[in-house]
Formats: C-alpha cells, structure tokens, sequence
C-alpha cells in the first residue's frame, strides 16, 4: 500500500514536470517567434534608411534559425508565417534590371512591385521584356515604388531591386542624359503622383526627361483593355465569345485594386466601358471598394440581379500578386471568392489568376505609350 502511494506521487510530480517542460519550452518558442515577428515588422516599412539591408538579412537569417513548429507561431503587425514560408515561384527567373553600363538612353520602368516571384517574371517582366524589345538602342531598367515589397524580395530571395530614388541615383552616376519613365500604374492616381514627385528633384541631372502615360489614360485605352481583357478571359476560360459565356449563364468579375484618390472614377469607367462595348456579362469591382459600386456586396447583387449563375473572378491589375491570390481567390471568409460562394445566389465560383503584364496586347499598349513619350523627347 506505502509503495503505491510513492508510485503515485513520483507519477504525480513526473507529469507535473512534464507538464512544466512543456510549458517552458512553448514559452521559449513563442519568444524566439516573436523575436523574428518583430525583425519582419521592422522591415514592413515604406521608407529606406541606411539600416535596412542590415535588417533584411538579419529578419532572414533569425528566420532560417526557426524550427518548422516555431516559424507557425510568428505573428506580429504585419508578420506571419507566410512571409518568408510562402512559396510564390523561384527569384531566379526573374531579373531585377539593377544593372549598371546603362549608356545615355533609358527607359526605367516605375511599377509599384509584388513579392510574388513568378508573376513579377510574367506580369511585370513581361512588360519591360516588350519595351527592351522594341527599342534597343535604349537601356530598360526597373524601379518600384512600394519599398515594403522591395524589402520583402530583398530579404526573402536575396534580390536587390531599386527603388525611385536608387534607380535616378544609377542613371546620374552612368551618365545617362535622356531619361524616359514608363509607369506601369493603371492610372494617374497616388503612385502615379509620387512617382513625379520623386522624379522633379532630378529632372536638371538630365538633358531631356520624358514620363510616359500610365496603361488606362485615354477612352482609347480604356476601349483597347477592355478588349484584350474580355478576349483573353474568355479563353482561358473555354468558352468561345463573351456572348457564348453569357448565353450559358457566366459572368466575369473583373478586380482593381479601389482607390480613395480622384482617379477612382476610371474603375466606373472601365465598368461604363464594357457596357458600351455589349458586355453584358462583364463587371468591375475593386479591393478597397472604392468607388463605392465596386464594393464586393454591390457586384455580388448586381451579378445576382443580372440572372448570372456561374462567375470567373479575374484581376484587372497588372500582376496577379497579392491582392489576385488572397483578397482574390484566398479561401478565407472575406476573399471574393469566399463571399461570392456564401452568398449562396451562384452555382460555380472559379478565379483565373492573371496579370495584365502578361497580355501581349496590353504590353503593346505600353510600347505605344512609351513611344508617345519618345516623340516628345525628341521635340524637346
């Protein structure tokens, strides 16, 4: 009987100090995942400073140290565990256009950038391939405007891409003298105003200066997009017409990105536009919900309302990325897709994710707009 009561209490204070390991090493997991939270956090940031490469390497490296159970606990403002384990296609297939040896022409390229690695090879690639193609006796180079996706790549793959001010400070320092900007921005928005912004400040470091138009400029342009857009989602999609797709019942979403800036009426026009052009199935929407008939709750009603049963949600962004793979076709309970099947009114919800970059017609789209810009080079 005295020897099962020993028995008993050493099992008794055995669990407890299993219990109490485990408690203490969770704890010290929690702590290493915050500390990497925290590193990722302090990169998650718009402006660059004289400490950010030092702290990219270092959120990548205390990043590597994680067990595979440690780097699910990261959590912080902005971290999480998909920033450097999420898998989006290999940085190698992509070329940053950091390179020097630029000559006295450029074309620098002004995208507001994606940290998904094969779309930023199609999409965004795919433009500046165009334009090195069309003009070669000019030199293509690359900048992107959102300094939290510059870190994201630099940190993760080990990538190096400019940002405005790096880009201008490489061509003052290989000379370049005629100097063009080709923003791949669908509109003159808030990208498109710092983008001119940062570009005045150097404007006298060159003999002529260019900035070509963003992608949805004119009606023109908006007409020529709307084309190439419905063309090529209609045949990814099988069917053989836009007609043929409304005729068994399928709609096409198409989704911007929304903005709060007065640039905002262009989503109503591209959604005005496809209306002119007899796209009866084809409707505009956007992730911020901005303008508000782009919201997910009115697209949903006015697709319902419109007596569609099957819906293709497709990005009109020029990079299938982020917003394309989460806010888009994510399987969480606020993705478009998500609330599309909720609302219980459709019978087949799919996502074609596709950048605009990746259009050969759209990247000619910008050929001709760069090519305006050139003419205006010349005359000065």
């Amino acid at each position: 009987m005295k020897l099962n009561f020993i028995t008993k209490n050493l099992l008794v204070i055995s669990v407890a100090a299993v219990l109490f390991a485990s408690c203490r090493n969770q704890a010290a997991d929690q702590k290493k995942a915050d500390y990497v939270a925290g590193l990722i956090d302090a990169i998650y940031v718009q402006q660059r400073t004289s400490e950010t490469d030092a702290q990219c390497a270092l959120a990548k490296k205390e990043w590597d140290k994680l067990t595979s159970a440690q780097k699910e606990l990261v959590e912080g403002e902005n971290a999480d565990p998909d920033y450097f384990g999420r898998y989006t296609g290999e940085a190698m297939n992509d070329d940053p256009l950091n390179q020097d040896d630029i000559g006295e022409n450029e074309i620098l390229v002004v995208s507001f950038g994606t940290s998904f690695n094969d779309s930023r090879a199609k999409d965004i690639g795919g433009i500046e391939r165009a334009l090195a193609a069309a003009y070669p006796s000019w030199s293509v180079r690359r900048a992107f405007t959102a300094q939290i996706i510059i870190n994201h790549v630099q940190s993760r793959d080990g990538e190096f891409i400019d940002n405005m001010d790096q880009a201008l400070e490489r061509a003052v320092r290989n000379g370049v003298k005629n100097l063009l900007v080709q923003p791949t921005h669908l509109m003159r928005g808030a990208e498109y105003d710092e983008l001119c912004e940062a570009l005045d400040s150097y404007k006298d470091k060159f003999e002529t200066v260019a900035v070509a138009e963003p992608l949805l400029y004119s009606a023109d342009d908006k007409e020529y997009v709307a084309n190439a857009v419905v063309k090529e989602a209609v045949k990814v999609s099988g069917y053989n017409s836009a007609k043929d797709a409304a005729d068994r019942g399928t709609a096409f979403v198409f989704l911007g990105h929304g903005t709060s800036h007065r640039a905002k009426v262009t989503y109503s026009q591209m959604a005005e536009m496809f209306r002119n052009l007899g796209y009866a199935n084809m409707f505009m929407g956007t992730v911020e919900g901005e303008p508000e008939e782009t919201a997910v709750e009115e697209v949903i009603e006015a697709v319902k309302g419109a007596g569609f049963k099957n819906v293709i949600l497709r990005p009109l962004m020029v990079v299938a990325g982020d917003h394309a793979n989460n806010d888009m076709a994510g399987d969480d309970d606020d993705s478009w897709k998500s609330l599309f099947k909720a609302s219980g009114a459709f019978l087949n919800v799919e996502c074609q994710i596709e950048g605009l970059g990746g259009i050969p017609a759209v990247e000619s789209l910008y050929v001709e707009h760069t090519a305006r810009a050139l003419e205006s080079l010349k005359k000065n």
